[in-house]
């Protein structure tokens, strides 16, 4: 078991610094940020990193095909990627967590009529279903975010309400019915509590989500403008240039796998660490 924890708190620990670092690029980035990252200097354009022999330290990972600096742009895109990230994932939480609890446990002609509206709404693909909003409510960061909560809401609904079932049938519901609770107040106070380890875990894959269709409608021109900087719209530019200045598209595709990686591992090693029964069984 001692084998078991370790790796669990291994898994948090990585996680968990990737993400910290990810909040730090974000939050800080004035003042990580070594150039303006819409500064153009059309005589450096596509400059290898400072490494290379004909790099300079100026830029660290180098410049784009209009001469901007590659590390500012892939610093200020944690930005975009961490607003998306949080609002849309809290959003998500809040609609598909709250309808869960009230669905699974009161039943009845709710519980169906919510259920059915979700079976629904999953038949049509994620990103396919983000691309058509997108083009029905335009291009802005705003929107970017109502896209994601509308499309995935439905993921915290599933998967908690199935956990509700579950809860609603053990003991201490029933002897919280029986010495009069009201329904809000059993929901509030026993289902929430024996639910939460469950949505915080889904929060941080919805995190990751997140980040990766902000990247995909930015990649496709849906997303935010083209002279705000955002990791898709890097990728966008640099794709032209893959095989001269592969540093170009690089930098933002790793930008993408360590954000996406540290909430995956993070997730994964709360979902353990936050389970009753793993707990139960390190104390046997």
């Amino acid at each position: 078991m001692k084998i078991k924890i370790e790796n669990i708190n291994r898994k948090i620990i990585i996680g968990g610094s990737l993400v910290l670092l990810f909040f730090v690029f974000a939050i800080f980035a004035p003042w990580l940020a070594p150039n303006d990252p819409n500064s153009q200097d059309l005589l450096a354009t596509l400059y290898p990193p400072a490494w290379f022999a004909d790099g300079i330290e100026k830029y660290p990972l180098g410049t784009d095909s209009l001469g901007r600096c590659v590390l500012s742009r892939l610093i200020y895109g944690a930005r975009i990627a961490l607003l998306v990230a949080l609002s849309a994932s809290l959003g998500t939480m809040l609609i598909g967590s709250v309808l869960a609890i009230v669905a699974g446990y009161l039943g009845g002609l709710f519980d169906k009529v919510t259920s059915s509206l979700v079976v629904l709404w999953m038949a049509f693909p994620p990103v396919v279903f983000s691309m058509m909003l997108m083009v029905g409510l335009g291009t802005g960061v705003f929107n970017v975010i109502l896209a994601v909560i509308l499309v995935d809401w439905t993921r915290f609904y599933r998967v908690v309400r199935s956990e509700v079932l579950v809860i609603k049938r053990r003991e201490y519901i029933y002897a919280s019915q029986l010495l009069g609770f009201s329904h809000l107040k059993i929901m509030l106070k026993e289902i929430l509590p024996s639910v939460a380890p469950l949505i915080i875990t889904l929060f941080s894959i919805q995190m990751g989500i997140a980040i990766i269709v902000e990247a995909i409608l930015s990649f496709v021109g849906l997303s935010v403008p083209s002279d705000v900087v955002a990791w898709g719209v890097m990728l966008a530019d640099g794709r032209a240039h893959i095989y001269g200045a592969s540093w170009t598209i690089l930098a933002p595709m790793m930008g993408i796998v360590f954000a996406v990686l540290g909430f995956n591992l993070l997730s994964d090693g709360l979902r353990v660490a936050l389970d009753p029964r793993n707990k139960r069984r390190g104390e046997a």
